[in-house]
């Protein structure tokens, strides 16, 4: 579905991604760990078209969409919920999750009304907040709502930066719970985190990325078992620890 081969991105002059690789396929949940200023973000919003990269390619469903903008990149079934959450504060909570049904494109099989109903679905807490205002909202209630118009815009793919990232750990299983749901409705979902206790349980794959460079890939359970790898992951990587160190687990390349 997506695949991402020998991608790499400067910013201001500074090299932020040395040519990493991975993909996702229809139905997985892939998940990206790395520890903050990794590469995280950049790689998310690279994909999504916010940045252009110095070399590489990007493919969904077999389609180059390497350059294209984010607008284009949307309309062709690729959501988004950024780190920040960036919900629209003069908006209310209903206004926000229908914004994408008012984009027109030929791809989609549900109706304005089913996607709208599926993301509250999803996320039921958010039926009595439909008439809030954005700017109303807590740091949880955002995040469920940025992935609830993600949700709306009836994607293949959606890709979820930090979507658990400083939220009160009274929320955390509500996201959890949503990302479950969405991957039962045959979605496929790309999330980065910070921390490996974050990942779903029912992640598929994992890939770590430490100083923009991918060093593991396969299943959690690998990763977990791999001493220098798992302290990058917990976030606890002591100084001295060396260099890189690539760990791919044995039939699943990069």
């Amino acid at each position: 579905m997506l695949n991402v081969r020998d991608l790499v991105v400067d910013i201001q002059g500074s090299r932020v991604l040395r040519g990493i690789s991975l993909e996702v396929n229809a139905g997985e949940i892939v998940c990206l760990v790395g520890r903050n200023g990794a590469g995280k973000t950049t790689t998310f919003r690279t994909i999504m078209g916010f940045r252009k990269p110095r070399s590489g390619t990007i493919a969904l469903e077999g389609r180059d969409i390497t350059g294209l903008r984010p607008y284009q990149i949307a309309r062709l079934g690729l959501g988004f919920s950024p780190e920040e959450s960036e919900v629209f504060g003069e908006l209310t909570v209903a206004e926000n999750i229908a914004m994408p049904t008012w984009i027109p494109t030929g791809t989609r099989v549900r109706t304005a009304e089913e996607r709208i109903a599926r993301a509250y679905q999803v996320f039921p807490k958010l039926e009595r907040y439909r008439d809030r205002g954005g700017q109303a909202l807590s740091g949880g209630e955002r995040k469920m709502v940025s992935i609830a118009r993600a949700l709306a815009l009836d994607p293949r793919l959606l890709l979820l930066d930090e979507p658990t990232e400083g939220l009160s750990p009274a929320i955390v299983p509500s996201i959890v719970e949503g990302l479950a749901a969405i991957r039962a409705d045959g979605h496929a979902i790309f999330l980065a985190e910070s921390n490996i206790h974050h990942v779903p349980d029912f992640a598929d794959r994992l890939y770590v990325i430490e100083r923009g460079e991918i060093i593991f890939a396969g299943k959690p359970e690998f990763a977990r078992r791999d001493p220098a790898v798992s302290r990058i992951i917990s976030g606890a990587m002591e100084p001295g620890d060396g260099g890189r160190r690539t760990s791919i687990e044995p039939g699943h390349g990069l």
